[in-house]
């Protein structure tokens, strides 16, 4: 039987009302005159964060969350099938932790959601680290004429072809040639509601077929002013070369054929 612990308490100190009549500023980046709105729109944020085995990586994805410049959100935690401390190190350092006994990402995704309170849902990897500003560019770009998003993307190392990668896919991203995500997937909570969720059968591209059905009820929003951090530990372990081979074949079966039965191999 699954478990659940919530520890239910709202963070909703008065961070997004004290900037109004403000822009909002990033790191190297000055506002546009875009920016300028009389008031700065306060919205809650829900940072759903499924965890299966994370006790490596969930503390620092934790601690980048509580170093946030935006201060009306929850973290929501899913430790889900773990067999390791991920529970244990989110407890107490997130706003609920749910504890499930099956690994199941999308099971883990669409309970957080369900449970979640923000009218703006963050799907967020668990080895995924936010810029301090990025809660905050999330609430000021993402608007109710976009219905998917995604960030910049960015590798935790410094290698010449992981910036390369990161480089292709933040093109896709930022032209739409592919509507994807970087480790973060945003949407409003009633429109993720009403496409019925994640796909709970599918294991791979279950992101991208997410943003797809998400697109009936508006446009993709790509946020280049923020940025989420990656772990390279897939590619580290298996190879650059055959993670991008894989990206080619799950592109072709994605247009061509069925991925229901396409399994990733599990890496920690």
């Amino acid at each position: 039987m699954a478990v659940m612990e919530l520890r239910d308490v709202l963070v909703q100190n008065p961070l997004p009302f004290l900037l109004k009549g403000k822009k909002p500023q990033t790191e190297g980046r000055k506002a546009s005159d875009h920016d300028l709105r009389s008031t700065f729109p306060a919205r809650m944020i829900s940072v759903i964060i499924p965890a299966h085995n994370e006790e490596k990586y969930l503390g620092a994805t934790l601690e980048a969350l509580e170093k946030q410049d935006y201060g009306w959100f929850e973290a929501v935690v899913v430790a889900n099938g773990c067999t390791d401390g991920t529970a244990e190190v989110a407890r107490g350092r997130c706003h609920r932790l749910i504890v499930l006994s099956q690994k199941s990402l999308g099971v883990a995704r669409n309970l957080g959601a369900r449970m979640a309170k923000g009218e703006v849902l963050v799907f967020l990897d668990a080895d995924t680290l936010l810029d301090p500003w990025a809660l905050k560019m999330i609430a000021w770009e993402f608007t109710k004429k976009h219905a998917a998003g995604t960030l910049r993307g960015r590798p935790d190392v410094g290698r010449l072809h992981y910036k390369l990668v990161y480089l292709l896919k933040n093109f896709e991203h930022r032209t739409q040639l592919h509507q994807g995500s970087s480790g973060v997937i945003i949407c409003w909570r009633e429109s993720f509601i009403q496409s019925g969720g994640f796909d709970e059968r599918l294991e791979v591209r279950e992101n991208s077929e997410l943003i797809w059905r998400l697109r009936r009820f508006g446009k993709y929003k790509y946020i280049d002013s923020a940025r989420a951090t990656t772990s390279m530990r897939r590619y580290d372990q298996q190879g650059w070369r055959r993670i991008v081979w894989m990206w080619c074949k799950l592109w072709f079966h994605t247009h061509f054929g069925d991925l229901h039965h396409r399994r990733y191999e599990t890496v920690r």
